[in-house]
């Protein structure tokens, strides 16, 4: 990305955060909502403000690091295991929230459906701040859960599982899309968001024609944010496959991360009887689930890290 553009996307969400600062004091009935997002714009100015100085630190000469200012897209899907597994994603998306939010990073919705008991069939995440992709590149994959779910009345343990896809939104790319090959529409995005977003046709779902791919991002207050945040959602997914395409490594790294939801294809596994977490890639386990779910990740993390760095 060009400092002008990271600098108009600096003062888009200057003039956001002064917009919504004025409506709290107009429409206090708004102002839970308002203050909500407020916080998350702040997180992405600051994250936006760091990617200025990173780029205009590698234009001088100055070392930066290759991934350190990059942003990332997050998408989390139920698996097996029914409404459990999608309260379970719930919970996954709610740690990692935790955690970015403990290291500054923003952590903002792009789009979810959501279970008749508010768990996430499907929801995707923007996630900006240094050393985010690199910190959370390692969680794509299949997680497990083992527990007794609240809806359990014979207290039997339940097997669930929720996948999570981690891809980059690099700051320079080469992939170009033919606007011939999308099909855009548009619906009312519905749920939180104000009067707007449920009376406007704000929602957008971009369908690439040739690669079957659908993107869909429903919370930004316009039709042409939206518009635009599908789109980038979209080059990122597609450059991804053409990345896997031209490198057998990276298509090898990406087939041992990600399966299909299927219990026997885990990467992690969280015990709560056990009051355990387990990473299978290091067989390597952590206790205290109320503590990593709480978003203290750092252990893990850096465990993941460090054996990464051997391979490479």
């Amino acid at each position: 990305m060009s400092v002008d553009y990271l600098r108009a996307e600096y003062e888009r969400v200057d003039n956001k955060i002064r917009e919504l600062t004025t409506l709290v004091g107009e429409d206090p009935s708004m102002a839970d909502l308002a203050v909500e997002e407020i916080k998350q714009l702040e997180l992405l100015k600051r994250s936006l403000s760091e990617q200025m100085t990173s780029v205009e630190n590698k234009n001088t000469g100055a070392p930066v690091g290759a991934e350190s200012a990059g942003g990332l897209i997050m998408e989390l899907r139920a698996g097996a295991g029914g409404s459990e597994s999608s309260l379970f994603a719930r919970e996954l998306a709610e740690m990692y929230q935790r955690y970015c939010e403990s290291h500054g990073w923003s952590f903002i919705l792009v789009d979810d459906s959501q279970s008749d008991l508010g768990g996430y069939k499907e929801a995707s995440f923007e996630i900006h701040g240094n050393g985010a992709y690199e910190a959370l590149r390692w969680e794509t994959g299949v997680h497990r859960v083992q527990r007794i779910p609240a809806t359990e009345k014979q207290g039997r343990i339940h097997t669930s599982t929720a996948s999570v896809v981690i891809m980059p939104l690099r700051e320079e790319t080469n992939f170009e899309l033919n606007p011939t090959d999308l099909e855009i529409t548009f619906s009312r995005a519905g749920g939180k968001g104000g009067q707007n977003v449920n009376k406007v046709e704000t929602a957008v779902r971009v369908l690439h024609k040739p690669s079957g791919l659908v993107v869909r991002s429903t919370n930004q207050r316009s039709q042409a944010s939206n518009k635009n945040k599908a789109i980038q959602i979209l080059t990122a997914k597609l450059e991804e496959r053409h990345d896997q395409a031209n490198s057998s490594a990276v298509a090898s790294e990406r087939r041992s991360q990600i399966g299909t939801g299927d219990r026997s294809e885990k990467i992690r596994t969280y015990n709560f009887t056990q009051d355990r977490v387990t990473d299978h890639r290091l067989k390597e386990s952590w206790h205290n689930l109320e503590k990593i779910f709480a978003g203290e990740l750092g252990q893990i993390i850096e465990a993941l890290q460090t054996a990464a760095n051997k391979v490479e």
